[in-house]
């Protein structure tokens, strides 16, 4: 994850049509560093959990699925979330990795009970046949087994997820430049320390070490809190819903810009509450110190406060990496 970071301040400091702005990045650390805002990780409601293998297998076919709902209006993560929910209280095998890989277009939507396809549909439907291929091929058709072998490591499980499924792997090409942004295998890491509370499948030693997920609502949200500039054009493209080709300058500098602005809104964090800082964390429910401020939390509660904001305009790029 130390090439996300390096990567995403290359292009930070490369940029034409993302700025981060210091001024705006001092504002929110202020603003933030006596009363860190806390966020349960499932405060909707709408996530499957039975604190064991079986909420593993469940958050990894989330993860998988979790993806561009932007062309349907009425499509949104929680639809996915909770229709997964559904489907797994309803049938305990329906993840299971042999039947992942048989699903099609018609079943994914039934299971989610929608009516019509799917936003990035086949795309879909083949990213659950790779889960399952290769969880049933690697991994004993468990997404535990995959979680057990990285020994507690964020770092190790997101290296594990980006080399034995390239779906969840993004990488940007840039001249003489490789960008790096890893949003759905890190965000598995960052659910399973949420959903299981640090404790368990979601004990991890390292997970000061994953960054915030770039995707469309956070630099959206930065950008109204004035850490983020967009370029003249580069608003009104976003302002007037046109798309933006994945890969692009644009889109890169839109992803990589914000990773780099909330590790600055961290440090700066840390440098004002001095070595550590204490706060309560409802999703642990106790008080505790840690030694930095947790990228996973600034990126959660960023991400709640856009998507409870109606009148947000986010980029729209179609793409199966976020």
């Amino acid at each position: 994850m130390e090439e996300v970071r390096a990567t995403s301040a290359w292009v930070a400091s490369h940029s034409s049509h993302v700025t981060v702005d210091s001024s705006g990045i001092e504002k929110v650390a202020e603003r933030m560093k006596d009363s860190i805002p806390k966020v349960e990780w499932d405060f909707e409601g709408i996530h499957y959990f039975d604190n064991g293998p079986l909420t593993v297998q469940y958050l990894f076919v989330l993860d998988a699925l979790n993806f561009c709902f932007w062309p349907d209006n009425e499509m949104s993560y929680d639809h996915l979330a909770a229709g997964l929910k559904e489907a797994l209280q309803n049938d305990k095998s329906a993840f299971d990795a042999d039947r992942l890989q048989k699903y099609t277009g018609p079943d994914l939507r039934k299971m989610l009970r929608w009516p019509r396809p799917l936003p990035l549909e086949d795309e879909r439907v083949r990213l659950m046949h790779e889960v399952g291929f290769e969880l049933e091929r690697s991994f004993d058709g468990k997404a535990s087994k995959l979680v057990e072998s990285c020994e507690k490591s964020a770092a190790k499980l997101v290296a594990l997820i980006t080399s034995h499924f390239p779906g969840k792997l993004m990488q940007y090409l840039k001249p003489s430049h490789q960008v790096f942004l890893y949003k759905r295998a890190q965000i598995f890491a960052a659910d399973l320390w949420g959903a299981f509370k640090g404790q368990g499948y979601g004990e991890f030693n390292d997970i000061e070490s994953v960054t915030m997920f770039a995707d469309y609502i956070v630099p959206a949200v930065l950008e109204q809190l004035g850490v983020l500039k967009f370029s003249p054009s580069l608003s009104n493209i976003i302002d007037s819903n046109r798309e933006i080709s994945s890969g692009s300058e644009e889109e890169v500098e839109l992803r990589a810009c914000s990773v780099h602005a909330v590790e600055e809104i961290r440090e700066q964090i840390h440098r004002k509450t001095g070595k550590q800082v204490e706060f309560y964390c409802f999703m642990l429910r106790y008080y505790f110190s840690y030694a930095r401020v947790l990228s996973v939390e600034l990126d959660l509660w960023l991400w709640a406060f856009g998507v409870k904001c109606s009148s947000l305009q986010h980029h729209r790029t179609l793409s199966i990496y976020y």
